[in-house]
């Protein structure tokens, strides 16, 4: 009994020190990505780069991040709920990993050899660090902007939801808007009457002071008004009689592809070069969907209908004096043919993996994708394929005297080809098909034991998925005019896997909104070319920390998820706390 008092008197103490521990944690984990920032050469590169004109640069910005992060993170994890709590240990977290930052100041002040060691460790870095107040100086401002941020970011976790969301939402449209300045101007420009909020938003070197304030709270309100009036507004849909609600629903629908139909007009040449991208991707994810997603085969050697609908529309249009078989047709008369023969290689592909499941059925259909890309490259039939040169003059298609020449042409082939992808997935997803699928992901012999015909099933799964693979390389190999083995080889099939997983396995929006962040975000990230990948990276694994059914779930998927993670939560620690109080009380 005397053992159990003391417990219990005690245990506010360790709860204390526990918490403490894990702001130290964070703490050292945020100084370590901040000295890992530094030393890589991004702050240095980035502190070109206002945000807000001569306010704050990027560089500068993704220290403060470090430290906001630490803080953040800290209090999240700790469970501090008293205000001092909260503070304290924030502000402790930040701290801490500002420390790793003035530790790197002062070495590069004290060693002026430490370059030949880091190289990017140089004096303009140095300046950097320490808002050019130098040594020792400059010290006590990093270590008061990890405290501060720090705090910010163990305040940030405490807020109601919503107006935590808000908050960040509105944070990151302004540091959306000064990362691509440069484009939004260029695209501004072609709107003449737009030239005023162009002037008062982007100064030469990012946002204006009031510029950025403005976008901050315009963000801030709007997120807070949808909030707060979405709920009423979609309980009052609810309420409306089913005709009303079909002629919204179509209206939404009209009004949506208006806007489609007239983006590459609103955004210029560059921004429609990356949709013409991102759709490529969609396509591909689409139709990967259904195999790995719907059906649940998992496929990395996707690529090869995609190649497959490439060649077969170069073979048939090139007009390649060096390759002369069947070539001079017009690209609709080709395209039919490269779904056709990638459907039949999706057949031929599924045959023999009918017995084959998991890990196994990834490794023999990336041994497909492989046998593709090096038939491709065999000298046998180099005559034909071109070999490494590949195929060249593959005309554009034409509808009339319209061509599809350039990006904001090529716009519409992509979107009609996405819109046919998304409605024959829409449509087959809960048709019987495409509920045999869904048994099949689940469990093989159970869904063989309720009747469901494995082989047919299986095969239209990769023969659909194929179909859609063909149409987007046909379409590709008409927007390059040339294409070459390189251009498929195993990277691409990860890449469009990677969107599938992200965007959310099964789920059609998923893997638009996978497209836009996995394709279209590096494009746009294209100036800060050193570090995009590695940015990329980074973005890719926290994704997956903070959203592991990805950004736009499934519903039964997000359902099973999340059923999982309860399990296992009642199943671990928490439980066993739970049954030591009661043995506590019981005694």
């Amino acid at each position: 009994m005397n053992a159990s008092l003391t417990a219990q008197a005690n245990s506010p103490n360790q709860t204390s020190m526990r918490a403490w521990s894990v702001a130290l944690r964070y703490g050292l984990i945020g100084g370590a990505v901040a000295l890992f920032l530094a030393l890589v050469g991004m702050v240095e590169a980035f502190a070109t780069r206002y945000v807000i004109a001569n306010v704050i640069d990027l560089g500068t910005l993704l220290l403060f991040l470090s430290y906001l992060g630490a803080g953040y993170v800290a209090i999240k994890r700790s469970g501090a709920r008293t205000p001092f709590e909260i503070l304290s240990q924030g502000a402790f977290a930040g701290f801490i990993a500002s420390v790793f930052i003035a530790l790197l100041a002062v070495v590069i002040y004290a060693i002026p050899g430490i370059r030949t060691i880091f190289i990017n460790a140089s004096p303009a870095l140095l300046a950097i660090l320490t808002f050019k107040m130098g040594v020792p100086a400059g010290l006590v401002p990093i270590l008061l902007s990890g405290v501060i941020f720090g705090a910010i970011g163990g305040l940030i976790e405490i807020l109601p939801p919503s107006l935590r969301r808000s908050l960040i939402y509105a944070a990151m449209v302004v540091l959306v808007f000064g990362l691509m300045q440069d484009l939004l101007r260029v695209t501004l420009q072609k709107w003449k009457f737009l030239d005023p909020a162009t002037s008062f938003t982007f100064s030469n070197n990012g946002l204006t002071i009031v510029g950025a304030v403005t976008l901050f709270i315009l963000t801030f309100l709007a997120s807070q008004l949808w909030q707060r009036r979405g709920n009423e507004a979609r309980a009052r849909y609810r309420q409306l009689p089913t005709r009303q609600q079909q002629l919204l629903g179509w209206g939404l629908i009209a009004f949506s592809v208006a806007l489609l139909l007239v983006l590459p007009l609103l955004v210029g040449l560059f921004f429609s070069e990356v949709l013409v991208n991102v759709g490529l991707f969609i396509l591909l994810g689409l139709g990967l969907n259904i195999v790995v997603g719907f059906a649940g085969l998992l496929d990395l050697g996707y690529v090869a209908f995609y190649a497959i609908g490439a060649y077969t529309v170069a073979l048939l249009t090139s007009t390649s004096l060096e390759i002369v078989y069947a070539g001079g047709n017009p690209f609709w008369l080709a395209l039919p043919f490269a779904v056709f023969f990638a459907v039949l290689a999706g057949v031929i592909l599924g045959i023999p993996v009918l017995k084959i499941r998991g890990d196994y059925l990834a490794i023999v259909t990336l041994g497909f994708g492989e046998i593709i890309r090096l038939i491709v490259l065999s000298d046998f039939l180099k005559p034909i394929l071109g070999g490494s040169r590949g195929i060249e003059l593959i005309p554009k298609p034409f509808i009339g005297s319209f061509e599809f020449a350039g990006p904001e042409e090529l716009y519409y082939l992509i979107l009609a080809g996405c819109g046919l992808a998304a409605f024959v997935a829409i449509r087959v997803k809960d048709s019987r098909l495409g509920r045999a699928w869904g048994a099949l992901r689940e469990d093989e012999d159970v869904a063989e034991a309720m009747g469901i015909n494995l082989v047919s099933t299986k095969l239209m799964a990769f023969a659909m998925g194929a179909a859609f693979g063909g149409l987007s390389g046909a379409i590709f190999a008409s927007k390059l005019a040339i294409i070459y083995p390189s251009s498929f080889n195993l990277l691409l099939s990860i890449n469009v896997l990677a969107v599938v997983i992200i965007g959310g396995m099964g789920s059609i929006p998923g893997v638009v909104l996978g497209a836009l962040v996995l394709v279209g975000l590096p494009e746009l990230l294209r100036e800060f070319s050193d570090y995009r990948l590695m940015l990329y990276g980074a973005a890719l694994v926290i994704m997956m920390l903070v959203r592991p059914e990805g950004l736009w779930p499934e519903k039964s998927r997000q359902r099973e998820l999340h059923e999982s993670q309860q399990e296992e939560i009642l199943s671990g620690p928490l439980a066993a706390d739970e049954e030591v109080a009661r043995e506590g009380a019981a005694g």
